[in-house]
C-alpha cells in the first residue's frame, strides 16, 4: 500500500485526484497505475483501471489468475468495481472508504452482488489514515 500512496502523490502532482493502485502477483508488483483522467482526457483512466489493464496485458489474458491481489488507496467506484468482477479479480485491499461512490460496501456493494457469477474478497482499511489524509489535504487545497 505504501507504493500506492507514492503513486497517488504522482497523480496529485499532476493535478489529478490522488489515487494509486498496484497489482501484486507472487509477492511482486507486476502493474501499477494512478489517476489520470484529466491528463489523458479519458474518464476511465482511474488508477485501478490502468493497473488492471497492465496486469491483463502482462498475463495476455482478460481474466486474471487466482493469485493476484489489487491494492488501491481509495474504495473503488462503480466503474472500477465492475472491471474487477469482469476480470475475475480474486482479492482487493483498499485504504479508505468513499461514502459517496464507494462500491465495495460503502455506497454500493458491487463486488459481491447476489446475482454475480464472481465475488471479490475485499479488505478495507489498509493504511487508512494515510490514504484518507492524502485525499483530505488534496481537496482542502482545491476548495
Amino acid at each position: 500500500m505504501q507504493r500506492c500512496i507514492e503513486l497517488a502523490a504522482i497523480a496529485e502532482s499532476e493535478g489529478e485526484v490522488p489515487v494509486g493502485a498496484v497489482v501484486v502477483h507472487q509477492g511482486e508488483i507486476i502493474a501499477e497505475g494512478y489517476n489520470q483522467p484529466i491528463s489523458k482526457h479519458d474518464p476511465s483512466a482511474h488508477a485501478e483501471m490502468i493497473a488492471l489493464r497492465k496486469a491483463a496485458t502482462h498475463f495476455e489474458n482478460y481474466r486474471l489468475p487466482e493469485d493476484i491481489t489489487l491494492y488501491v488507496t481509495l474504495e473503488p467506484c462503480p466503474m472500477c468495481a465492475g472491471l474487477m468482477v469482469h476480470a475475475r479479480l480474486p482479492t482487493l485491499f483498499y485504504g479508505t472508504k468513499d461514502p459517496r461512490t464507494g462500491s465495495a460496501g460503502s455506497a454500493f456493494d458491487l463486488l459481491n452482488g447476489e446475482t454475480l457469477n464472481h465475488k471479490v474478497e475485499c479488505i478495507a482499511g489498509v493504511l487508512q489514515e494515510e490514504c484518507s489524509q492524502q485525499l483530505k489535504v488534496f481537496f482542502k487545497k482545491k476548495r
